[in-house]
């Protein structure tokens, strides 16, 4: 109850608030493409006003001439005028719709799109632990195809409405005053009840969205290649996956069922009563008394009032359909306002320039615990870093690890404490700039839908220097199959854009991220668990060019694989948030202590032999 009276409160809108998200979407449109909002916007005008001449002005024209028998070539003359002037209209719309239309609307949708990818590729990575927030980007983002759309049609729809109503107002104005009554009651019913059923529209689809996503996420599921295998060896899963499905959709349908009835009723009120009742009912009987009883109208003076009135009408329920309409784009488009307004937590005190030498490193007191939670999941440490040295990161599963890594990288700021990177405080530093400096491979790196050459240096704008992920490549263990593939570097990986693509395998794809960092040549490489995939002839492989790429660089590695580490300067060993052993792997075999157990558990058997 409370999170839907909640949702309710956001469904509150000012008319202000309605017309501000709706011109501030239209700005947007206009920006992207001016030529086309305006040729779209005379086109509204001129298609009601060419409707209005035609079946007003010219079928009332044709039988007042029936009625009192105008000559024929004068009668003929005023038709073929109309006619050339609609032949003329249509052909412009044709050229609006066809033409422009087909040309403009796409840089439209991609301008705003690139905005809200632009904002996503900023935002903080606590954003995606945040639920609620997570909520509002893919709304934001699903939403957005269809708010532009929302956003033609309102322009569309208010400047068909005003048309509508000043053109048949007037010809109500000169020939029946009485007839604007009727037309304004069905106005105002007609706008009550479409705003208070656009607003459980919008209920509707707010509160469906955790739950769609859940069906969304099976989808992906079975359409994406990363789980085929895994799906097709474990078949019972996708009982599992039926099973979350049917809840997901059960959940969707309850939210559904629950507004059924208002939305039936509400939609009995604003077509019938507010249309019907007072068009078919209440206004024929007026006309038929003022014409067959009062005699206060001609029978073609009545035949076109009606007419007139139906277009009025028609006219009406588009204008009073705009406001509720524009209240519930205007709902969407808040969402994507706050989501376009929201400023990264992680930006810059000084905007200082970093050196991209290798990096002194240290942290002081450092804590930090993700959201709001109050246990520290790393807890005051204190850690000296020299330039050059190759520091390894060892310890249990949820020790810190790749925590304290991101908070190098500042993904994450520490809630208490200090990281200074050569002698400055790492907040100090431009963002983008520092982390420029920074080398990273995670455990759950990514193969991106490009060819070899842009998945190396991440960045399809810049030519890149062949020899150079060469380079990367033979140093990250990749080039001999590389080298063997048709198209070589521009080979495309995935079947996501190419139907050619290749699939690397695991390894393949674990050394190509691999020779991104080595690509990179920055002053700090981080590698999380930079050999998992590897089999042990590469692994070593791998380990001898990374002390050789890296002589010269500061390197943090974490591995759970201690023939790695072994190479390391320093060892530090994590438990629960702390540094619990720090040294040489032979200072720590000779402490015997945490690192010694961890070791002798993996080397152990090859020890006794």
């Amino acid at each position: 109850m409370k999170k839907t009276e909640n949702e309710k409160e956001k469904t509150k809108q000012s008319v202000k608030e309605v017309f501000g998200n709706n011109f501030f979407l239209l700005k947007l449109m206009f920006t992207a493409s001016p030529a086309y909002i305006l040729f779209m916007a005379f086109d509204a005008v001129r298609g009601q006003l060419s409707i209005f001449f035609e079946h007003t002005v010219g079928i009332g024209y044709v039988l007042e001439a029936a009625e009192f028998n105008y000559p024929f070539k004068k009668v003929a003359f005023v038709i073929l005028i109309l006619a050339a002037c609609i032949e003329l209209g249509m052909v412009f719309t044709v050229i609006v719709g066809d033409y422009i239309g087909e040309k403009e609307k796409p840089k439209i949708r991609q301008k705003i799109k690139l905005m809200l990818y632009e904002k996503a590729k900023e935002m903080d990575l606590a954003c995606y632990d945040d639920p609620e927030f997570y909520n509002e980007q893919v709304l934001a983002i699903s939403e957005v195809d269809k708010q532009i759309d929302r956003g033609i049609q309102f322009i569309q729809n208010t400047l068909a409405g005003i048309t509508v109503f000043v053109s048949t107002g007037i010809y109500f104005l000169m020939k029946d005053k009485v007839s604007i009554i009727f037309a304004a009651a069905s106005f105002v019913l007609s706008f009550v009840f479409n705003q208070m059923y656009n607003k459980l529209n919008y209920l509707v689809r707010v509160e469906s969205i955790p739950f769609s996503r859940k069906r969304d996420y099976v989808k992906r599921i079975f359409y994406l290649n990363d789980y085929a295998k895994e799906i097709r060896l474990n078949p019972d899963v996708s009982d599992i996956l039926f099973a979350r499905f049917e809840e997901a959709n059960t959940e969707v349908y309850q939210v559904e069922k629950k507004y059924a009835n208002r939305k039936f009723l509400l939609g009995f009120l604003r077509r019938y009563v507010s249309n019907a009742m007072f068009g078919d009912v209440l206004y024929i009987s007026y006309l038929v008394f003022q014409a067959a009883v009062r005699g206060a109208l001609s029978f073609s003076t009545v035949a076109i009032l009606y007419n007139s009135f139906g277009r009025m009408k028609e006219g009406m329920r588009i204008f009073t359909d705009v406001y509720p309409f524009a209240s519930e784009t205007s709902l969407y488009v808040s969402r994507i306002r706050k989501f376009l307004d929201y400023e990264p937590k992680i930006t810059s005190e000084e905007g200082l320039i970093p050196s991209d030498q290798a990096k002194e490193i240290e942290l002081k007191k450092v804590s930090f615990a993700y959201g709001d939670r109050c246990d520290m999941l790393l807890k005051e440490i204190d850690l000296h870093i020299r330039p050059g040295e190759k520091i390894a990161l060892v310890g249990y599963n949820g020790a810190g690890k790749t925590t304290l890594v991101k908070l190098l990288m500042r993904l994450y700021d520490v809630k208490s404490g200090e990281i200074l990177a050569d002698g400055t405080d790492i907040r100090k530093y431009d963002v983008a700039k520092y982390r420029g400096t920074i080398g990273t491979v995670f455990q759950d790196f990514r193969i991106f839908g490009g060819n070899i050459k842009e998945n190396v240096i991440l960045n399809v704008e810049e030519c890149g220097d062949e020899a150079r992920i060469r380079q990367a490549l033979t140093d990250s263990g990749l080039i001999s199959r590389v080298n063997a593939l048709p198209a070589g570097l521009d080979t495309q990986l995935t079947t996501e854009f190419s139907k050619e693509g290749v699939n690397l395998s695991g390894g393949e794809s674990q050394k190509l991220a691999i020779a991104r960092v080595f690509y990179k040549n920055a002053g700090l490489m981080i590698l999380d668990e930079p050999s998992s995939a590897l089999d042990p002839i590469a692994e070593y492989q791998l380990n001898h060019a990374m002390m050789e790429v890296t002589k010269d660089k500061s390197v943090i590695f974490i591995s759970h694989r201690l023939s790695t580490t072994r190479l390391a300067d320093r060892i530090i060993m994590l438990e629960n948030g702390r540094i619990v052993e720090q040294g040489s792997h032979e200072e720590l075999l000779q402490l015997n202590g945490k690192y010694a157990q961890m070791w002798k558990a993996q080397a152990g058997a090859y020890i006794a032999v």
